[in-house]
């Protein structure tokens, strides 16, 4: 029994401390708070190469292609292409005013510019039933006060006709852009709902609304983009 004692309590050779010393090392290591997180990192990077060499692997199987970006590249043909979509090459309409002869009509009342002078928009505000509505749109009329021709300023498809008390009998057509234009204050609508205009086709009179009755016979003309409306005088020709 003595012997065994001795045995267990003597002095461990340079060959065990060589064995029991890299257990210790990792141990410490392991007791790191950055060890686990590394070992984690270092196992996803492995994945990760792992993962991307085997995708492309099966792309090279796929295409028979030394190149594995070949099938992701190259457009789908398959696919068809939305009728309402603009081709990249496509040249895109220019507007044009909706009127037959510009210099025959007078800027009634401008559109509400915030970065205008003071002056500038005051004049652009629209007055009813004692309330100052911003003007959202530009309003053409003649001197003489007489009716004219309203023209589709670019070419689409008409999507709404209608009356409404304050701005009157009203056209709104879709262009293939994705503009919107807006005429009220209109008289003797000859378009419908889902009528394909060209542009400078006629689509109406001027005329008469209770918003801007002050403004008499008259066209109020609006472009849109979305539910935001754009400053008609950014897009008309100058």
């Amino acid at each position: 029994m003595k012997e065994n004692k001795d045995l267990q309590d003597a002095p461990q050779t340079t060959e065990e401390q060589q064995t029991a010393k890299p257990a210790g090392t990792w141990k410490r290591m392991l007791s790191k708070k950055w060890a686990y997180p590394a070992i984690y990192l270092a196992a996803a990077a492995i994945i990760f190469s792992l993962m991307w060499w085997y995708q492309g692997t099966v792309s090279d199987k796929l295409t028979g292609s030394d190149t594995p970006q070949t099938a992701m590249t190259e457009p789908d043909k398959t696919k068809p292409t939305p009728d309402d979509a603009v081709p990249a090459n496509a040249t895109v309409e220019e507007m044009a005013w909706p009127v037959a002869d510009r210099t025959a009509l007078d800027v009634v009342s401008n559109y509400y510019n915030k970065n205008a002078s003071a002056e500038e928009k005051a004049a652009a505000m629209l007055e009813y039933q004692d309330q100052f509505l911003p003007q959202t749109g530009i309003a053409l009329a003649r001197e003489d006060s007489k009716t004219f021709d309203v023209l589709a300023a670019k070419g689409g498809k008409v999507t709404a006709v209608d009356k409404q008390p304050l701005v009157g009998q009203f056209v709104e057509i879709t262009h293939p852009d994705g503009l919107v234009t807006v005429y009220q204050s209109l008289d003797s609508v000859k378009v419908a709902v889902g009528t394909e205009v060209k542009k400078g086709d006629v689509i109406a009179q001027a005329g008469r609304n209770e918003l801007e009755k002050d403004a008499g016979i008259h066209l109020h003309f609006e472009v849109r983009q979305g539910d935001t409306t754009l400053n008609p005088n950014d897009v008309l020709p100058k």
